[in-house]
């Protein structure tokens, strides 16, 4: 399955979590080496809507709160460096979709380094 475009992906997990620094858990500063921040939060946004439409979701557990999904893949960064992340997602009861959180990618991504400047 793929990740519908129009899945929620809430501006205060960013903001208020994934790109802020942490003493444990801290993503920020692997998000910050592909050029995210708080400056920034619409790249990130875009970056995982890529992913999404990019890469299936693979199904990994169900509970009452609905079934978790991973999408594992590249981001490339408004810096143009790629990194490898493994994003959970959430399909409610409801229906509805939304981004749960990310984490770097423990085997190194099968591409990695800078995109050339002349990419699209």
């Amino acid at each position: 399955m793929k990740i519908p475009i129009d899945a929620s992906i809430p501006l205060p997990k960013l903001t208020n979590y994934l790109l802020i620094p942490k003493n444990q858990d801290d993503k920020s500063q692997f998000l910050a080496q592909a050029g995210f921040s708080l400056a920034n939060p619409e790249d990130l946004i875009l970056a995982l809507r890529q992913l999404t439409q990019n890469t299936e979701a693979v199904l990994q557990k169900s509970n009452l709160y609905g079934r978790y999904y991973q999408v594992s893949g590249i981001l490339t960064g408004p810096n143009r460096q790629l990194i490898g992340v493994v994003t959970i997602w959430l399909e409610r009861p409801d229906g509805q979709i939304q981004f749960v959180t990310l984490k770097p990618q423990k085997e190194p991504p099968h591409v990695s380094g800078t995109l050339p400047k002349d990419s699209p």
